[in-house]
């Protein structure tokens, strides 16, 4: 029976870390199910799914953090079990792009938690406009609806909402 941990880790970036990192979960039989890694500033931060039988993943959970350590990190491990309940829910894409303003993440999250829509992934960026210079901002999300939420009164609403907030908006089918 396969075993989950989470592993986050942040730290100064610097060539070498996912080889390194990933180098010590392939050591111990581990396999990488999931992997999310970005740069922001000058920090590196990392979240990955591993899976393994027991032995394996206790293996890791005693290595890894020395590696991380030699890299300069600081880690979390966390034991978990794989996801379930998604056959009842489907994913929408929900994109947002507007004059950067403070709020508009709190914004958005709390229309999703209000329709108790689950948001499962996030991408925001704040970036000067072309030509204009105009600090500007975009989201994108991923959010799973449950199969009993009606659609198209949900994206009405949702684009209503962001009209009154001056945000440009979609919300459409995950491919």
């Amino acid at each position: 029976m396969s075993e989950f941990l989470v592993v986050s880790a942040l730290g100064t970036d610097q060539p070498g870390i996912i080889n390194k990192l990933s180098k010590v979960a392939s050591e111990h039989g581990c396999n990488i199910q999931d992997t999310r890694m970005t740069v922001l500033g000058g920090e590196f931060a990392l979240l990955m799914l591993i899976s393994g039988e027991l032995p394996q993943i206790e293996g890791l959970e005693r290595d890894l953090p020395s590696t991380a350590d030699q890299l300069g990190l600081t880690t979390q491990l966390k034991r978990t079990k794989p996801r379930t309940n998604l056959a009842s829910a489907r994913p929408y894409e929900a994109q947002v792009v507007a004059l950067d303003n403070p709020g508009i993440v709190h914004e958005i999250a709390r229309f999703f938690s209000d329709h108790a829509i689950n948001i499962e992934e996030m991408k925001t960026s704040a970036y000067a406009a072309p030509h204009t210079g105009t600090p500007m901002f975009s989201l994108c999300m991923t959010v799973n609806i449950p199969s009993s939420t009606k659609i198209k009164p949900l994206k009405e609403e949702f684009i209503h909402f962001c009209d009154d907030r001056n945000l440009d908006a979609t919300i459409e089918p995950r491919m």
